[in-house]
This record gives structure tokens, sequence and C-alpha cells, in this order.
């Protein structure tokens, strides 16, 4: 089987990986093909497609081209599906076609083993109970609850901030300033401006730490932190460091007297590059330098 899905000279594998995007890993291991990519769309794509191309045995381009585009339209419309299913459970009308196309798509993505599309309904659900104890606006938690992670689905690890993308597209969809707000807020890359936006941090934490959520395991994730103060501590003129946020946010206090403000700039850019270039992390990692006069006097 797995010559068949190779092909004379490799042709078969070679379509299968430029019609997907994904690469494929044919090696001695026992009834095992690996699929590689950085997109988990393209890599379902692929999944569906091999299995039915070995259900069928008929493994040619011609077929291969025939079954990817069938795959690749039903993954479309089951995007779509699993948005419009989600905003009815949680009871959110008006969402744009598109925005319930990208919900749908966080099906395909993942974090630390939590699912984000379940994440999001956790936290959509959780900011609503908080909204409701607190007379706020229960139906702006929840919908800014949902599309809080939507930029997930549409970058790749790495590539910047998704709370700042996913506002991008919420304003895309239509949505209120309120819920881009919200959203590019739950990380803290922006300040937040209302109280929802304070209780989807709240929620989104609630649902990523609880037990069981995410796969990563407590020493892995201790050593991260560590190692982020460690290189912060590094550096001459540093007084404490803190790595917050689940190691999103590292904050950096510096000795006032051996660290002037021009010099607080150019150590948060050299403990950046250091970061980056030492450490293997997800998503990106915040630096905030702290530097601070305080003059004490007591009048006896």
């Amino acid at each position: 089987m797995k010559g068949r899905i190779i092909g004379r000279e490799g042709r078969n594998i070679r379509t299968l990986e430029n019609l997907t995007g994904v690469d494929m890993i044919i090696d001695d291991t026992p009834e095992v093909v690996v699929i590689s990519g950085f997109d988990p769309v393209r890599r379902e794509i692929a999944r569906l497609s091999l299995e039915r191309l070995i259900q069928n045995g008929r493994i040619h381009p011609a077929r291969i081209e025939e079954v990817v585009e069938k795959v690749t339209q039903e993954i479309e419309e089951n995007m779509l599906e699993e948005g419009e299913k989600a905003a009815f459970e949680l009871g959110i009308p008006g969402l744009s076609k598109d925005a319930l196309y990208h919900v749908g798509k966080l099906r395909y993505r993942s974090s630390y083993g939590q699912n984000i599309l379940s994440h999001s309904k956790e936290v959509a659900n959780l900011a609503g109970i908080m909204a409701g104890e607190l007379n706020l606006d229960v139906l702006l938690a929840k919908r800014a609850g949902l599309l809080h992670d939507i930029g997930k689905g549409s970058i790749i690890e790495g590539e910047g901030a998704h709370a700042l993308v996913g506002a991008d597209m919420a304003k895309k969809f239509g949505e209120s300033d309120k819920v881009i707000n919200i959203i590019a807020s739950h990380h803290n890359d922006k300040e937040p401006e209302s109280f929802e936006a304070v209780l989807i941090q709240v929620a989104d934490a609630i649902s990523a730490s609880r037990p069981g959520a995410r796969r990563e395991s407590l020493d892995t994730y201790l050593k991260r932190l560590e190692n982020l103060e460690n290189i912060a501590g590094g550096f001459k003129g540093v007084d404490k460091c803190y790595a917050i946020q689940a190691g999103r946010e590292l904050r950096v206090l510096v000795a006032n007297d051996l660290v002037n403000d021009e010099r607080a700039e150019i150590l948060a850019r050299e403990i950046a590059q250091k970061i980056e270039s030492e450490l293997k992390y997800p998503g990106i990692v915040r630096v905030t330098v702290i530097r601070e006069t305080r003059i004490i006097e007591y009048a006896k």
C-alpha cells in the first residue's frame, strides 16, 4: 500500500503534496504515514483524502485530484456548519457568514492539545455566566468570548499576536468597537475599555488553566518561565524580572541609577533578541522594561 501511495517514480505522493500543501513522510515504520504541515485545515484535507484513497484502493494522479477537490469542498461546508452550530448553541444572533466560517475553522486548530473551538465556546459560556452575575451585557460577553481567538485559525504560531489579527478580522466582519477592543485586549496587547473585556481575560485564563485542559507538562511550563527570567536577569542593571501571563509577557524592573531611559529602550530590544535566538516558545513574548524613580522624605 505504501508503494501505491508513493506511485511510479513518486508521482502519486508528489501530486498529493502539491494539491494539499503538506509534506508526507513514508518511512519503514509499519502502518504509519506522517502528514506534516503548519496549516491544520490542509493537514485535515490531506488526512481525509489519503484515508479515502486507501479505502478505495485506486490511487493515481487524476483520482487524487478528484478526491482532494471533493474533500476540500466538504471541509469548507463543514467549517461553516460548525460555526453556525456554535452560535446557535450559545444563542448568539447576527454573526456574519465570514465570522461563522472562521469560528468553524477553529475546530481544526489546537493549542497544547486543547481544541480552540471548544475553548472558545467554554470562554463564551463562562464570560456569559459572570456577566449575568454582575449585571453586565451577557450577549456582548458571549459574542466576544466566541470570537476572542478567531485570529488563531488564520495565522501560524509565531507570525504575530493572534489577538490583534483577530481584532482586524472582527472589524472586517462588521463587529462593534466594543467587541473589537475585547478581542484585541484579551492578552493585554491593547488596554481593555470595558468590564466585559476583563471578564474575557478571566474566562480565557480559567478555560486554559483548568486541570486537564492542556497537554503541556508542568515541568516544561515552569522551565520555560524560568528560562525567560534567567535570560533577562543576565543583563547588567536588571533588578528583578517576572514571567507573567503563562510566559507571554516578561516584566523587567531595572535599577534606576544604572539604566537611563535611553538604555531601557535598548535593553528591551536586546532581551527580546536574546529570547528569539535562544528559546523555543509558542506565539510571541512581550518584553516590558520598567524604570521608575521613587523619592521618599519624612516630615518629623
